[in-house]
């Protein structure tokens, strides 16, 4: 199934997903905006006070950016400011102590990874995603007007995305795996035949050099792999507390990836076999 929304950019075309490739131009309301939305994903919320001070420009003209985007669905208005916004259709999980546990431990990190994934994302791009909390960071900081391919075998990925005018989503078939809002299966993986993906941010249970990425799904495993031979740069998301565990499921090889995401606590002696192995780490 597919979400479409025709993208914005003249170059871009009309029926379909935008061409790879390319440079944004960036005026001073999208600058400003990017600023808005980085501070958001970092803290979670953001003053008007602040935000003027930072950006050397008005309260009135903060308040307008802020007004934007909340009408484009990107963050909720609230008395001197605004907060991150997220979706209703987590209200039913709010319960739900596994759904808490996963959303909550090591949130902030989280935050930070995706964050500074999505700024290696370029214009133009078509990129995916595994399952997970920190990958739905990832699609959080997704920069304005890039008119980016999203490709996600994700419920909650799509959902969030929804709103996104300059999004194109892509979503797999599949049945529904409840762990994660995941879509797997045969359906899932023929959805994929003649894809090329240019960057695909990879979630794990486990990240370990010797064993790669793993997860504790066998679907999820295949689907997630499959996704990633499809890629040209992969990119892993992972906190520092996922370094060094093996889970039962292998996505990928640690040497097949591009560059690791991960968080300041991660010390020198745990990303040193990444290094030797010549992929990228960057401690956020």
């Amino acid at each position: 199934m597919m979400r479409r929304h025709r993208p914005s950019s003249p170059g871009a075309r009309p029926n379909g997903p935008p061409e790879s490739g390319g440079s944004v131009p960036q005026d001073k309301q999208q600058v400003r905006f990017t600023a808005i939305l980085s501070g958001l994903q970092q803290t979670g919320r953001v003053s008007v006070e602040t935000l003027s001070e930072q950006l050397h420009v008005s309260v009135v003209t903060i308040r307008r950016d802020l007004d934007a985007l909340e009408e484009r669905g990107l963050l909720r208005r609230t008395h001197g400011g605004a907060v991150s916004i997220e979706p209703l259709f987590y209200e039913p999980f709010r319960r739900d102590r596994s759904f808490l546990a996963q959303v909550e431990r090591a949130a902030d990190e989280k935050r930070r990874i995706g964050r500074a994934a999505a700024a290696l994302i370029t214009a133009g791009e078509t990129i995916a995603l595994t399952p997970g909390t920190t990958t739905t960071e990832v699609i959080r900081g997704l920069p304005i007007n890039y008119n980016i391919t999203v490709v996600t075998n994700t419920v909650n990925v799509a959902m969030e995305l929804s709103k996104r005018k300059d999004v194109y989503v892509f979503v797999t078939g599949g049945h529904l795996h409840g762990d994660w809002f995941s879509l797997v299966g045969s359906a899932a993986l023929r959805s994929l035949d003649n894809m090329l993906i240019n960057t695909m941010f990879i979630g794990a249970d486990g990240l370990d050099a010797a064993w790669g990425a793993s997860c504790f799904n066998a679907d999820e495993a295949e689907l997630n792999s499959t996704m990633m031979k499809l890629a040209r740069r992969r990119v892993a998301v992972v906190d520092s507390g996922k370094l060094g565990v093996v889970a039962n499921w292998r996505i990928c090889k640690a040497n097949e990836l591009n560059v690791l995401v991960t968080d300041t606590a991660a010390t020198d002696e745990m990303v040193a076999p990444f290094h030797k192995l010549g992929v990228e780490v960057m401690r956020v």
